[in-house]
C-alpha cells in the first residue's frame, strides 16, 4: 500500500523576474541501501526545493516507494537528484560520459511482472539510462572525427517558463565483419541464486545465440564461481561453437558466491589469452549478489581499477530477480572501463550481444568525460538532468588519473539539460568574460559550450574537442529525437517521485510523455518506441 507523508506548505516569495524564479538544491552524499522484507522507515521528510514552478503554496508528497516488500533483496543506490545551479557560481558542469541501459531494461521487467506506478524503486530508475536506451537519427561523426555531435534546445515539456537543452553524441558504426580479434571471457554466477528460469537458463540461452558470431581468430573462455571457482574453458577458438554451446548447457547453479575469486581467476585467463590490438574483455554474467570472497565495494572497485589498466576491459549483464544488486554490477562495469545491460528476456539479449555487437565488444574511446560551460549572458541556472553518480569536479576534465566513461563502436551518449534563460550578464573569469557584454559576437549567441575529453583505446593521454551551442541550436517545433528523448526523461522524473516536475503531478507527466511517445511511434523504424509507449499505457491503467 503506498505510503505518503505530506510536507509543510511552503510560502514562496516570488522574485518577478525569469532568473530569481530558479531554485537551487545542493545534492547529498550517494548512499547505498537494500529493500528488505521489513517496511523501511522515512524518518523524516525531504526537503522541498524551491525550484522553478513552485511558486504557490502546494501539498507536496513524499512517496517512499522502497517500502515495498516485493522487491526484497533488491539492491539499488539511493542517488539524490541533481538540482538548480547559478551559472555565475559554477558556470561548468563536468560528469563522464554513461552508455549503460540496464535502469530501462530492469524497469520493463517491472512492469511486465505487475509492477504498478507506485510499486517502482525510485533508485531503480536512472534517467540517463532510460534516455539512452533508445536509438536516435544523430550527425555521424564526419572526415574520420571520433564523435558526431547533435545539439537541441527547445521549450521544457514539463516546465513551460524553462528551456531544455539535450546533446546527442554519437560514435562511427563499424560492421561485424570488421570487430577485431576477440579475446572474451566470460565469468559465470553459479551459485544457488541463480536457479530459475530468468537467471541461469536465460544466460544459456543467451550464449547459445551469441557463439555463432565468433571464428577462428577469437579466443573463448568460460570461468564459472560459486563456492569455489572453476575454469570451464581456457582459450577455445571461437569456431568451435558446438563446444562452447555444450560447455555453457552444462552449468548448474548451487553454492554461495565466490564472485571476487572468479574476477581474479577470469582476469588471469584473459591476460594469458591476451590478443594485441584486439578486443579483450571480461563479461560477468551475474545478479550481483557476491557473498564471499571480496564482497565489499571498496574492495571489488579496487580490483577492478587495479586490471583495467592492463587493457582488458569489463562489463557486466545483469540477470534475475528478488535478491539482484543493481549496485553491485553497475559498481563494477564502471570501474572496469565496460559498460553495464540488464538482460530481461531473449529479446534484450539478441538486443545487446547481436545487433549492438560491435558497441557491446569494440571500444573506440576510453575515460570519456563531457564538460559544459554555460554563458552566463544567456544561462542563469542550469539543472543536468540524470547522470548523478557520474558528477565530477571541474578540475577532473584535465586530470589523467580520473575515470570517465567507456564508448563504443555505434554507441550514443544522449546528455539533457534544463535551463533557465537569461538577458542578463554577469562576469566569470572563463570562455565568456572574454569579451565585454556591449560587444557582439558570436560567443554571445551561444548558450554553452560543450567540451569532450577523451582517450584512444590503447592511449594514456586525453584529447580535447570542442563543440559551441548556438542560439540556431533553437526550435519551437523541435525534432522528433528532442521530443522522444524529452518524453523518456520526463517519464524517468515522474517514476522517480521528482520535484523538479513543476507543470505535472506524477500521473499527469507519464500521461503527457505517452501522448508523446504514441504520436512517435510511426517515425522510428524499430519496436522499442512502441514498446514504451505499451509499458507507459501499463501503468495508467
Amino acid at each position: 500500500m503506498k505510503r505518503k507523508m505530506v510536507a509543510m506548505l511552503l510560502s514562496v516569495v516570488i522574485v518577478g523576474s525569469m532568473v530569481a524564479g530558479c531554485g537551487k538544491k545542493t545534492a547529498e552524499e550517494t548512499t547505498n541501501y537494500v529493500v528488505s522484507d521489513a517496511v523501511a522507515d522515512c524518518a523524516e521528510e525531504p526537503a522541498v526545493d524551491v525550484s522553478r514552478g513552485t511558486y504557490c503554496e502546494e501539498e507536496v508528497e513524499y512517496d517512499c516507494r522502497e517500502e515495498y516488500e516485493d522487491l526484497s533483496g533488491e539492491k539499488y543506490d539511493s542517488i539524490e537528484e541533481n538540482g538548480w545551479i547559478s551559472v555565475e557560481k559554477k558556470a561548468l558542469s563536468t560528469f563522464a560520459a554513461d552508455v549503460d541501459t540496464a535502469s530501462y531494461s530492469n524497469f520493463r521487467r517491472m512492469v511486465l511482472d505487475g509492477y504498478g506506478l507506485n510499486r517502482i524503486p525510485a533508485s531503480a530508475i536512472r534517467t540517463e539510462e532510460m534516455v539512452n536506451y533508445f536509438t536516435y537519427n544523430y550527425e555521424e561523426p564526419k572526415n574520420g572525427e571520433v564523435f558526431g555531435v547533435t545539439p537541441q534546445v527547445s521549450v521544457c515539456p514539463w516546465n513551460s517558463e524553462n528551456l531544455l537543452m539535450t546533446i546527442g553524441i554519437n560514435t562511427a558504426t563499424l560492421d561485424s565483419k570488421d570487430i577485431p580479434d576477440c579475446n572474451i571471457v566470460f565469468l559465470v554466477d553459479v551459485s544457488g541464486s541463480m536457479r530459475g528460469e530468468k537467471k541461469l537458463p536465460l544466460i544459456q540461452k543467451s550464449m547459445a545465440m551469441l557463439t555463432d558470431k565468433f571464428d577462428e581468430n577469437d579466443r573463448i573462455s568460460i570461468v564459472t564461481y560459486a563456492s569455489g571457482v572453476e575454469t570451464i574453458l581456457n582459450g577455445c577458438s571461437g569456431d568451435d561453437s558446438r563446444k562452447i554451446i555444450k560447455s555453457f548447457e552444462k552449468l548448474s547453479a548451487g553454492g554461495s558466491t565466490n564472485g571476487g575469486d572468479g574476477i581474479v581467476r577470469a582476469y588471469e585467463i584473459a591476460e594469458d589469452n591476451f590478443i594485441e590490438d584486439g578486443v579483450n574483455r571480461v563479461i560477468i554474467c551475474s545478479d550481483g549478489d557476491f557473498n564471499v570472497g571480496l564482497t565489499t565495494q571498496s574492495e571489488l572497485e579496487r580490483l577492478i581499477t587495479e586490471k583495467k589498466d592492463s587493457g582488458i576491459f569489463l562489463s557486466t549483464l545483469g540477470f534475475g530477480m528478488g535478491n539482484y544488486s543493481d549496485v553491485t554490477m553497475e559498481t563494477l562495469a564502471d570501474k572496469g572501463n565496460g559498460n553495464y545491460a540488464y538482460i530481461d528476456d531473449l529479446t534484450e539479449a539478441k538486443r545487446v550481444l547481436i545487433d549492438e555487437m560491435s558497441s557491446t565488444f569494440v571500444t573506440v574511446a576510453k575515460d570519456v568525460k563531457l564538460q559544459v560551460e554555460f554563458n552566463p549572458a544567456a544561462v542563469s541556472e542550469y539543472r543536468l538532468v540524470g547522470y548523478e553518480n557520474r558528477v565530477m569536479s571541474s578540475k577532473d576534465f584535465t586530470d589523467d588519473t580520473k575515470d570517465g566513461g567507456e564508448l563504443g563502436a555505434g554507441h550514443q551518449v544522449t546528455v539533457v539539460y534544463e535551463i533557465c534563460p537569461t538577458d542578463n550578464y554577469e562576469e566569470t573569469d572563463l570562455k565568456y568574460q572574454e569579451k565585454k557584454p556591449e560587444v557582439k559576437g558570436s560567443e554571445y549567441d551561444e548558450y554553452c559550450t560543450l567540451s569532450i575529453a577523451y582517450k584512444e583505446p590503447d592511449g594514456n593521454k586525453s584529447r580535447y574537442l570542442e563543440y559551441p551551442i548556438n542560439y540556431n541550436n533553437f526550435d519551437k517545433n523541435p525534432s522528433d529525437d528532442f521530443r522522444l528523448a524529452a518524453a523518456v526523461a520526463q517519464a524517468s522524473l515522474a517514476l522517480k517521485g521528482s520535484e523538479y516536475i513543476a507543470d505535472y503531478n506524477m500521473e499527469e507527466a507519464i500521461l503527457e510523455s505517452l501522448k508523446t511517445v504514441k504520436s512517435l511511434k510511426k517515425h522510428y523504424d524499430n519496436e522499442y518506441v512502441a514498446e514504451f509507449a505499451d509499458l507507459l499505457e501499463e501503468l495508467t491503467y
